[in-house]
C-alpha cells in the first residue's frame, strides 16, 4: 500500500479559503468597475452630435468589469463548485514574501538611488540571501551586470535611465 505524503500535508494546512480570497478580489473589481461607470457618466457616456462622448468607451469597460466582478463574487460565495481549500499556507506565503518584500524595497530604492545602484544592490542581496552565493561573487556579478547596462543604455544607445533623486552617479557626467 502506497503512502501519499500530500494527504498528511493537506490535513496540516490552515489558512484562508480560496473562495474567500476570490470574493475579496471580486469585490475590489466590482468597486473599481462601479467607479469607472460613475466617472464615465460624469464625463458624458452617451452619444453626442459629433460621436461618442468622452466617457462612452470607459462606461462600457466599467460595465464589463462590474459584471465580471459580480459574477466572480457570486461563484465564490454561492456557486456549487466553490474552492474551499486553503489559498496559501504559511510556508508558501513565506516564499512569496521572500521575493515580494525585497522587490518592493527595490522599487522604493529606485526613486532615491536610481536604476543602476538600486539594481546592483538588489541583485547582490538577492544572490547572497536567497541564492546563498558568496558575497564576493554576488557583488562582482551585480557590478558587472549594471556596468554592462550602463554602457549599453547611457553610452551606446544614448538612452538615459532614471538616476534617482540622490543621483549617486552624477560624478560620471551622465
Amino acid at each position: 500500500m502506497e503512502h501519499d505524503e500530500r494527504s498528511g500535508d493537506a490535513a496540516a494546512r490552515t489558512g484562508v479559503a480560496t473562495n474567500l480570497v476570490e470574493a475579496v478580489v471580486a469585490a475590489v473589481l466590482l468597486i473599481i468597475g462601479l467607479g469607472v461607470i460613475f466617472e464615465s457618466r460624469r464625463l458624458g457616456a452617451g452619444w453626442t452630435t459629433d460621436g461618442p462622448g468622452a466617457g462612452y468607451f470607459p462606461f462600457y469597460i466599467g460595465l464589463i468589469i462590474t459584471i465580471s466582478g459580480a459574477g466572480i463574487l457570486y461563484q465564490a460565495l454561492l456557486g456549487k463548485n466553490r474552492k474551499t481549500e486553503v489559498f496559501v499556507d504559511s510556508e508558501q506565503l513565506k516564499r512569496v514574501m521572500s521575493v515580494l518584500v525585497p522587490a518592493t524595497v527595490y522599487v522604493l530604492a529606485v526613486s532615491f538611488l536610481g536604476l543602476y545602484i538600486a539594481s546592483a544592490l538588489y541583485i547582490a542581496l538577492f544572490m547572497i540571501v536567497l541564492g546563498k552565493y558568496s558575497w564576493v561573487k554576488s557583488v562582482l556579478i551585480a557590478l558587472a551586470v549594471n556596468t554592462l547596462f550602463f554602457f549599453m543604455f547611457e553610452v551606446w544607445f544614448k538612452v538615459p535611465l532614471f538616476k534617482g533623486a540622490l543621483d549617486p552617479l552624477r560624478f560620471l557626467g551622465y
